[in-house]
């Protein structure tokens, strides 16, 4: 099919308003001291930091999250909206608005984490936990999403099949529905870890930004802006890293799915 070439000018804009930027981004990369910027004590504990938090909230999605996708994927169509729209608010809510949603439930003051602290004296705010949680909260609806989809692809038949040749409903799940959507979930999973890696505004407001203890590297690249923590070429380079990897798995999971459907 041949477009207007009409389309080809708001296109070509589209392409440049996003591609220009990290242009830009990479414009400012010193190369010649990118390993020392990279390398850096601060940079690689935000870095070690980030990883160790966004695997952890990436199990919690797959733990929480693969139970809440099935549910979703197989009750009725009424039943899934709602669910489907719980799932989502997450997803479109203000990064700021999450952390303050988190505080208010989870901050000494919340409605739990209130008679937790009076219980226990525990406060979980401002810890490394709180990154993990914060990054879960934004990365859930990645996962569930996505896996949601991939067994509403896959339909139903295989099961129903399975179930009248006597297979129980744990047999059904572990041998007919998961390989059926493993494409899915390995995606789910990449993007979930991908969206914990790169949390800032929830992570911010309900964390803290404590060197070594809450400040993950999109926390280390705002504060070096503002002349506190690693220098700006360590945060520039730290963009980049996160560029790349951002680059990677994008380009991994397509390869991928690619090969899955082959």
């Amino acid at each position: 099919m041949r477009l207007p070439r009409l389309l080809y000018v708001p296109a070509v804009l589209g392409f440049a308003l996003l591609l220009l930027p990290i242009v830009g981004l990479v414009s400012r990369v010193r190369w010649e001291t990118i390993g020392e910027d990279l390398f850096s004590s601060a940079s690689m504990t935000a870095l070690g930091l980030s990883m160790s938090t966004a695997a952890c909230a990436t199990l919690v999605c797959v733990v929480v999250g693969l139970p809440m996708a099935l549910l979703v994927g197989r009750v009725g169509r009424r039943s899934a909206a709602v669910m489907r729209t719980m799932v989502l608010i997450p997803l479109v809510l203000p990064p700021m608005v999450g952390g303050l949603a988190l505080l208010s439930l989870l901050g000494r003051s919340g409605l739990i984490g209130r008679p937790i602290f009076a219980w226990s004296g525990y406060s979980l705010p401002y810890t490394t936990v709180a990154v993990v949680v914060a990054q879960a909260f934004v990365a859930l609806p990645f996962f569930v999403i996505t896996v949601e989809g991939a067994l509403r692809t896959s339909g139903v038949s295989h099961e129903e099949i399975a179930s009248t040749l006597g297979a129980g409903r744990w047999r059904v799940l572990t041998r007919v529905t998961l390989p059926l959507v493993m494409p899915g979930l390995v995606a789910g999973t990449v993007l979930a870890f991908a969206r914990a890696l790169g949390e800032f505004g929830a992570t911010a407001l309900f964390a803290g930004n404590a060197p070594g203890v809450t400040r993950t590297m999109p926390l280390a690249i705002y504060t070096a802006f503002n002349g506190v923590g690693v220098t700006q070429d360590s945060a520039v380079a730290l963009s980049l890293l996160l560029l790349v990897s951002a680059a990677v798995v994008v380009c991994g999971l397509r390869s991928w799915r690619e090969d899955a459907v082959r």
